[in-house]
């Protein structure tokens, strides 16, 4: 395990040994994977502010580092400083975090959306979801290869395409995701605890325990972090498997999509951008987690690992949800519990193995602990992009400040959790889309030959001003909400497709970006210079 070993030490390295406090000895190298940071006139989230709060988080910090947690928070990662071998336990880590992360419960409730909220075949539902996790996977998986070229934080790197200023608007986006995904966990987690005890413990309770547990793991950071989510993921495959076992009896494969044909096309389109939107919104946190592998890990092999778990676990997690919900019609006592929530149906599919299967539940309940984890961890990160003082605050302080907040969220809405699906996960996806397609074409374009000065990620002037992304967003923006189909809301366009249109956010929104950012970046470049 010494590729572990070395995460543990890089990550609370004393402030002494941090090269962000050391001058740049090689800068504008583009791609060197010996660029030093910048350091300019800005100083480290580590240097003193100045004032006695500013002493007191300093001293906390270093009270952090010497309980061996993460102190390091957006700090470029240089090359001297990460794992100086790889071993096949850590190429296998990055297949294993994907699955503890994404096989979980959650995943499996979004999966019954697909019959119960579309009116979808199992068939129709199975494929929409696999296919359109697939897609959303196909990103995700991209950006996560950026981490050990980079050695910066994904968000962090949005800022060569977004420049400085405007960037912070997708970090607050991602910042809502993040924290709705977490509430939406909170609120799954606690409906199957309360559904195992009924009367003794209630959803609200279920909520706390799954905040305080993800918040004690995400504060210790990256080491405690890696090491969870490689063992998290067994416990979760077997309950899974016995879920399957249990209730697949009770599947419905032959009732066919409800609705006229281009009504049955319209939810079908609306399914599958839901599941691409469950997968595609892990790209702006993909990154996060390989930052201390070395920059010539294999690009290839990160990307692929990425995928197959990603796949492999949102095909396991969407086709339980689906089978569940396709039972509701026949069975009534799914109908009953599906009326009580999506966890309680879960419940209700261990039902056969009784004691045992309350044991199962109380498994998949504690399983959506590793998929809290990873937003609580990267929102922490976040939370300092968004501007200089937000930096001098350590990542620990905004881990609770998000906890906090996802938890007050998640006791207010756990009784909506299936309209936070269908109108948050969704329109969470509308800006990723947009992100990605400007992240693409400025690597593409503009960057293919020339590469990244890495020691520039926190210099703005050295950056892009931002005006191209910006109006690429903004458009793109405009494309989603002309396209969008949402309960509260379908779009003019959308609305063209069946009785409640067709949810074609993702595409339009992609490809109007898409359009208007390489000749408006070309402009930035040819007048501005950067």
């Amino acid at each position: 395990m010494a590729s572990e070993n070395e995460i543990a030490t890089l990550a609370v390295r004393s402030n002494k040994e941090d090269p962000a406090l050391q001058p740049s000895e090689q800068p504008g190298n583009l791609g060197n994977k010996h660029d030093a940071y910048y350091s300019g006139q800005e100083s480290s989230t580590r240097n003193p502010i100045g004032s006695r709060l500013g002493s007191l988080l300093r001293a906390f910090e270093q009270q952090l580092v010497e309980y061996n947690l993460e102190a390091r928070g957006i700090e470029r990662v240089a090359e001297d400083e990460r794992m100086k071998r790889l071993s096949w336990v850590s190429y296998l880590q990055a297949f294993l975090l994907w699955v503890s992360i994404n096989l979980a419960a959650n995943n499996i409730t979004l999966g019954m959306l697909g019959p119960a909220v579309y009116a979808l075949s199992f068939r129709d539902s199975a494929l929409c979801a696999v296919f359109g996790a697939f897609g959303g996977a196909l990103v995700a998986s991209w950006m996560a290869t950026w981490g050990p070229i980079s050695g910066i934080r994904t968000m962090a790197f949005g800022r060569y395409s977004m420049g400085w200023w405007p960037s912070k608007i997708v970090v607050l986006l991602n910042l809502i995701q993040m924290i709705g995904y977490c509430l939406i966990d909170c609120v799954v987690g606690g409906q199957i605890l309360s559904a195992v005890s009924p009367g003794g413990m209630s959803v609200a309770v279920g909520i706390v325990i799954i905040a305080i547990i993800s918040w004690v793991v995400a504060t210790f950071g990256i080491q405690v972090f890696h090491y969870y989510e490689r063992f998290a993921f067994l416990p979760q495959l077997i309950v899974v498997c016995i879920l399957f076992g249990v209730s697949s009896s009770k599947f419905d494969l032959t009732t066919p999509s409800q609705g006229d044909s281009r009504t049955v096309a319209g939810n079908r389109l609306s399914f599958f951008s839901l599941c691409l939107s469950a997968a595609i919104t892990y790209a702006p946190l993909a990154a996060d987690f390989f930052v201390y592998y070395p920059e010539h890990t294999s690009r290839v092999t990160i990307f692929s690992l990425t995928l197959t778990g990603l796949l492999f676990s949102f095909t396991m997690a969407f086709l339980s949800g689906i089978g569940l919900a396709s039972g509701i019609t026949a069975y009534p006592e799914y109908s009953a519990a599906y009326t009580r929530g999506q966890g309680a149906l879960i419940v209700e599919g261990f039902g056969p193995l009784h004691g045992f299967g309350k044991f199962c539940s109380v498994v998949v309940a504690l399983g959506l602990i590793a998929n809290t984890i990873a937003p609580t961890y990267s929102s922490g990160v976040d939370f300092q992009i968004l501007g200089r003082y937000a930096e001098k605050v350590p990542r620990v302080i905004w881990n609770t400040v998000g906890v906090i907040i996802y938890t007050v969220c998640a006791l207010v809405g756990r009784s909506n959790l299936s309209e936070i699906f269908t109108n948050f996960l969704a329109l969470m996806g509308y800006w990723v889309a947009i992100w990605f397609a400007i992240i693409l074409e400025e690597w593409l374009i503009f960057r293919f030959r020339s590469g990244y000065n890495w020691s520039a990620w926190r210099d703005p002037s050295k950056l892009p001003v931002g005006i191209a992304g910006f109006i690429a967003f903004v458009v793109g923006w405009v494309g989603a909400v002309l396209c969008m189909a949402q309960v509260w809301y379908i779009g003019p366009i959308a609305k063209l497709v069946g009785d409640y249109g067709a949810d074609m956010g993702n595409y339009v929104g992609f490809s109007w970006a898409a359009v208007t950012y390489p000749p408006l970046r070309y402009l930035e470049l040819r007048f501005l210079g950067r």
